[in-house]
């Protein structure tokens, strides 16, 4: 399992985007981080705006509670979810994980 943490803005934790996917996913763990293919090219922001998008549709919040706290120009990023605990992301993140890895 992925280090979730909590912060005074909200719960944060590590994912490394692989760009140009055949589908938006997550598709396991790499290290400590959340291992998410998507289908964007890595320029003029595209794959951090469907990075954002497709982890605010998997943790059932509005866009803007997504936010990338670092790595907007690297593959490896620090996500931050307002409104969510570290706790209520496990959760999620457990289950989907489940599921992708058996």
């Amino acid at each position: 399992m992925i280090p979730i943490r909590d912060t005074p803005s909200g719960a944060t934790f590590h994912v490394k985007v692989h760009p140009r996917a055949r589908k938006n996913a997550i598709t396991g763990v790499v290290s400590d981080a959340l291992k998410l293919a998507l289908t964007a090219p890595p320029v003029e922001g595209r794959a951090n705006e469907a990075c954002i998008a497709h982890l605010a549709e998997f943790l059932n919040v509005p866009r803007s509670s997504v936010t990338i706290a670092a790595g907007e120009s690297s593959r490896q990023k620090l996500i931050r979810v307002a409104g969510l605990s570290a706790a209520q992301v496990a959760v999620l993140i457990e289950a989907k994980l489940r599921d992708v890895l058996g």
